[in-house]
C-alpha cells in the first residue's frame, strides 16, 4: 500500500547572518511534526534551507571584503550546521543561489509577465534597507519601518510591478471559504483586516539599485524581488517547470500540507504566495502556520540589544535534548514563548532530571537490585494497575490528536502524563516493601514490568521530540521495539531480556552555580 505523503517545510533562513535560537526554533518545530508524522507511516518530505540574494546581502559581503557568492557559500554552511547540531532530519537542503532554481525562478517571472500579471513602472515610498521593502506613509508605526522596525528613506526607481489587486477578491473569498488555511485564527484575522479587506496594492517585483539576485532575462538592469525568488523554492526545488514538464515528486508532495513560518512574514506567505500560486495555476499549500517568536525577557531578540542567544552555545551547556525540550515545551501554540538560562535550569531540574530521568534510573536500578536486571512476566495483576496501563494505551491517540492540532507542546505533556503517572504508581506500589516479602515476589516484578513497559511507550512516543533521550532509554531497556505498532498492547518488553545498567539521562543543575558560570563567559 502506497503512504499518504506529508510536505512540511520552513521558512528559508535569511543569509544576512548566524540564526539565534527565535530563527533555530522553527527548524526543531517542524523537525518534531516531521518526525511524528514519519512515525505515524507517512512518506514525509521536509525542506528548509537558505535565502541568499538581496541588497542586504550585497553589502555584507562588500564589508567583509569578500564575493557574495562566497559570503553566502560561508553563511549557508553555518545555517545548515546549526540546523544539524539541533538534530533535525530534513530530507533538503535548499540554496536560492542554486542555477536551476535562478532558471525557473526567472522563467515564472517571465510567464507572469507574458500574461499581464506583471507591468513595468517607478517606484516611489519609503524604504527599508535591512527587509528590503517599500512602505506607505500609512503602513509606517511612528515612522518606522512596521516590520523591524528601523529608519525608513525615501527612494524611487524603475520596477515592475505584480498587479495584486486583481486577485484580491478571489484571495478574500478562499481565505473566507478555507477556515485552516491560515493558523492560528488570530494571525488569520489579522491578515484578513490589516492587509486585504482595506485594499491591496501592486506589489514591486524587481529592483536596479543593486545586482545581486536572479535577473530579469528581457530587462538585464532589473533583478527579481527577493519575494518571488525566495517563496518560489517550494516548488522549484521539488522540480515544478512552467512549461507543463513538472517532475513526478512535485506531482507527487505539491501541494505542501504545512508551510510553517514566523508571524513577521506572515504576510509574504499569505498575499503574495498564494496570489502567485494562483496565477500560476497551481494548487493552494494546505495550511499555512505562523509560529509565534521566542522572546528574551519581554524583549525581542536583536543583536543591537546584545540579547541572542545561539542554539549551539545553549547546546554545549545543557545538551541537545534539554534545547529542544524547552523550545518545543516552552513556547505556546499561539503567543510568544520566552526563554532565558534560569527558565531552561528550572524546566530540565523539574522535567528532564526529576520526572523522567530518575523514573528511569530508580525503575532499572530496582529492577537490578531485586531481579539481577531480568525482565520477569507480569503474572500477579492487580486492579490498581489498570489507571496506569490505560493511561499508556490511550496516551498514543492523545499525542496524534494534539500533534494533527500542531499543539507540540501538549503533545509533550500527554507523553509526560506517562512518566508522572509512573512516578506515583512506585509510590502506590512501594517496590521496597513488596521486596520484603518472599510471598510477593510475583507482585513484585508485575509493578517493575508495567512500570518498565510504561517507561518504554513513553520512550517510544518521545522520539519525535527528543531523539537521543528516546534512545538512550530504549538502550538502557536493551530493546529495539520502538515501532508505532508496539503501543497498541501493554507487553512490548519480552520476557527474560536483560536490563543494561541505567546511568542518568538527564542530571540536575545548581542553578545558582550554572548561572554565575554562564554570566562570567559572557562577560
Amino acid at each position: 500500500m502506497e503512504k499518504e505523503k506529508f510536505y512540511i517545510s520552513t521558512a528559508i533562513a535569511y543569509t544576512s547572518g548566524k540564526p539565534h535560537i527565535g530563527n533555530t526554533y522553527e527548524i526543531v518545530l517542524a523537525d518534531a511534526i516531521a518526525r511524528y508524522k514519519r512515525f505515524l507511516g507517512y512518506d514525509v518530505y521536509f525542506q528548509t534551507g537558505t535565502d541568499e540574494h538581496g541588497e542586504k546581502i550585497e553589502q555584507k559581503a562588500k564589508e567583509a571584503g569578500i564575493a557574495p557568492q562566497e559570503y553566502v557559500d560561508n553563511m549557508a554552511l553555518e545555517v545548515r550546521r546549526i540546523w544539524d547540531v539541533m538534530n533535525t532530519s530534513y530530507n533538503r537542503f535548499i540554496r536560492t543561489t542554486n542555477p536551476a532554481h535562478k532558471e525557473m525562478v526567472s522563467k515564472i517571472f517571465k510567464k507572469l509577465y507574458d500574461q499581464g500579471d506583471i507591468y513595468k513602472g517607478k517606484y516611489e515610498g519609503l524604504y527599508c534597507t535591512p527587509c528590503e521593502s517599500f512602505f506607505t506613509e500609512s503602513q509606517l508605526v511612528d515612522g518606522k519601518c512596521p516590520d523591524c522596525g528601523r529608519e525608513v528613506h525615501k527612494a524611487s526607481e524603475e520596477a515592475y510591478f505584480f498587479k495584486m489587486p486583481k486577485y484580491s477578491k478571489w484571495l478574500e473569498e478562499y481565505i473566507e471559504s478555507h477556515p485552516d488555511f491560515i493558523e492560528p485564527e488570530s494571525r488569520k484575522n489579522e491578515i484578513m483586516n490589516n492587509f486585504i479587506k482595506p485594499g491591496l496594492q501592486d506589489l514591486c517585483v524587481s529592483r536596479t539599485s543593486f545586482t545581486w539576485g536572479v535577473p530579469v532575462t528581457f530587462d538585464e538592469k532589473h533583478v527579481i524581488y527577493v519575494w518571488i525568488d525566495a517563496l518560489s523554492n517550494y516548488i522549484t526545488f521539488l522540480g515544478y517547470d512552467v512549461d507543463g514538464n513538472s517532475s513526478e515528486e512535485f506531482h507527487k508532495y505539491w501541494p505542501a500540507d504545512i508551510h510553517l513560518i514566523g508571524k513577521d512574514i506572515l504576510r509574504f506567505h499569505t498575499i503574495y504566495w498564494p496570489i502567485m500560486l494562483h496565477a500560476l495555476g497551481l494548487e493552494m499549500p494546505k495550511k499555512i502556520f505562523g509560529h509565534p517568536w521566542v522572546l528574551y525577557g519581554n524583549d525581542k531578540m536583536s543583536k543591537s540589544k546584545g540579547n541572542i542567544m545561539y542554539a549551539d552555545d545553549l547546546v554545549t551547556h545543557f545538551g541537545v535534548d534539554a534545547i529542544r525540550y524547552y523550545l518545543l515545551h516552552e513556547i505556546p501554540f499561539s503567543s510568544d514563548g520566552t526563554i532565558a538560562y534560569d527558565l531552561i535550569i528550572e524546566r530540565i531540574n523539574s522535567d528532564l532530571a526529576n520526572v523522567l530521568g530518575n523514573l528511569v534510573n530508580r525503575t532499572i536500578s530496582m529492577s537490578k537490585k531485586y531481579f539481577d536486571g531480568i525482565v520477569l512476566a507480569p503474572t500477579a495483576k492487580e486492579p490498581m494497575d489498570d489507571e496506569l496501563i490505560q493511561l499508556v494505551l490511550s496516551a498514543k491517540d492523545r499525542v496524534t490528536e494534539k500533534m494533527d492540532q500542531l499543539r507540540v507542546s501538549e503533545a509533550l505533556d500527554e507523553i509526560f502524563e506517562i512518566f508522572r503517572r509512573s512516578n506515583k504508581y512506585i509510590d502506590e506500589t512501594m517496590p521496597w516493601v513488596l521486596a520484603k516479602d518472599e510471598t510477593k515476589k510475583e507482585r513484585l516484578a508485575t509493578v517493575l514490568y508495567n512500570l518498565l513497559e510504561a517507561i518504554r511507550q513513553g520512550a517510544v512516543l518521545l522520539q519525535a521530540f527528543l531523539p537521543d533521550t528516546s534512545k538512550e532509554i530504549l538502550h538502557q531497556l536493551n530493546t529495539d521495539n520502538h515501532f508505532i505498532e508496539s503501543l497498541n498492547e501493554f507487553n512490548g518488553l519480552d520476557e527474560g531480556i536483560h536490563l543494561n545498567d541505567p546511568h542518568p539521562i538527564f542530571e540536575r543543575i545548581d542553578k545558582a552555580k550554572k548561572i554565575e558560570e554562564l554570566e562570567n563567559m559572557n562577560k
